[in-house]
């Protein structure tokens, strides 16, 4: 990689929704937040000539192309940023660490857990000689979801006893909508599962600090043929729903669903945490709030009471708006960015780091095992010597 300069020069793969998203991030971060490194975005890249052209005007890109691989090729590139389907992200992302390009990748990390392994060993390689790998779960960088953790982390629940998250969507719910790739497993991985389960399983671990070891698990697919583009019904080859029951180290119990058919949900993602000693509920509809039980407090005053996360003190926030001024979706991505940025700045720790990426995709394949088996099924370990 060329050496450092005070900008950080970014080649994006992919333009589409996650592109959007990454892009505004981009353009936002070094407006909002004083970073020792200026987000330059220096080319896009698609397969459509006039689609990746008409993106680039649109999202900020200086230039664009049809090759990725010329991205990682440019000197005057940093960091590549792959927004691509899952099928993709392995070989992308891999190219682009070998060549000495920080990467940050969209979740699920890769479509199998051969290919997730491949890409962390990967990162821990580039990790020694100062290259870094981010994988892209916003939801962490939510201040209310931060907020939860540091409650967690500092002890205010107490022991950890049960942990529910659900992810409900309703965007396939009629037969007639077209078999996207989304829907095909050989591009998208799985289904509701590997789309926005992994976003729940991720969260979970992140705020309570622990683990999923086992889990129990079944999964549908309610409409098994739709629509193709070139006429013609074509096969879902992916789940529409996926519910699992799971155990964490530490001797916490979990239950999850992750649905497309929740009829009604358009981004339904809820997570509520019981410990010993209180309760935390986040609810992304509210994404500006916590519920917080506090069990410490006379019984004449307990109660779920409604915390506002938009004080300066609260994580990000200082960065933004006075308090209560809410903000939305978009800001985790920008929050993302701003940690991204100062962890190449300053070597400090990247998480979700590649590592982290991979345990989430053992989770999802003990999912589909279990699943297929009807049985209960084990988490497998990462490989050895990959540090989180």
């Amino acid at each position: 990689m060329s050496t450092q300069t005070t900008d950080l020069r970014i080649g994006m793969v992919g333009y589409a929704f996650m592109g959007t998203a990454h892009s505004q991030a981009w353009r936002t971060v070094n407006r909002v937040f004083d970073l020792p490194l200026h987000a330059r975005m220096t080319a896009v890249s698609g397969r459509d000539p006039g689609k990746v052209a008409a993106a680039a005007a649109q999202l900020g890109w200086q230039e664009h192309t049809t090759d990725w691989r010329s991205l990682i090729a440019r000197d005057d590139i940093d960091l590549i940023d792959v927004c691509t389907p899952g099928d993709s992200h392995a070989e992308i992302a891999i190219a682009a660490l070998a060549a000495g390009k920080h990467v940050l990748c969209e979740k699920p990390l890769a479509n199998t857990i051969d290919e997730a392994r491949a890409m962390a060993a990967s990162a821990a390689r580039a990790a020694a000689v100062g290259v870094r790998a981010m994988c892209g779960f916003n939801y962490r960088r939510v201040p209310a979801v931060a907020l939860m953790r540091r409650l967690i982390a500092d002890g205010r629940l107490g022991e950890i006893r049960h942990v529910r998250a659900v992810y409900l969507q309703d965007w396939i719910t009629d037969p007639q909508f077209p078999l996207v790739w989304r829907l095909q497993k050989d591009r998208a991985g799985s289904g509701a599962l590997g789309d926005i389960g992994a976003h729940i399983i991720d969260l979970t671990q992140y705020v309570t600090g622990r683990r999923i070891t086992g889990v129990s698990a079944l999964t549908e697919t309610f409409v098994k043929e739709r629509p193709q583009a070139a006429g013609g019904l074509g096969t879902v080859t992916v789940d529409d729903a996926a519910l699992f029951v799971a155990r964490l180290d530490g001797g916490a119990i979990a239950t999850y669903e992750a649905t497309r058919f929740a009829t009604g949900r358009k981004n339904g993602l809820r997570v509520e945490i019981n410990g010993s000693r209180g309760s935390v509920v986040f609810d992304f509809e509210r994404m500006n709030e916590l519920e917080f039980y506090d069990a410490a407090l006379p019984s004449d005053e307990q109660g779920f009471s409604r915390i506002l996360v938009t004080e300066p003190d609260h994580p990000y926030v200082a960065a933004w708006w006075p308090p209560g001024h809410l903000i939305g979706y978009e800001h985790s991505f920008t929050h993302q960015a701003r940690d991204l940025i100062e962890a190449i700045a300053t070597g400090g720790p990247i998480t979700p780091s590649f590592a982290d990426a991979l345990q989430v995709q053992l989770v999802l394949d003990a999912v589909e095992r279990s699943a297929a088996l009807g049985s209960w099924s084990e988490v497998e370990p990462a490989l050895t010597g990959i540090a989180v």
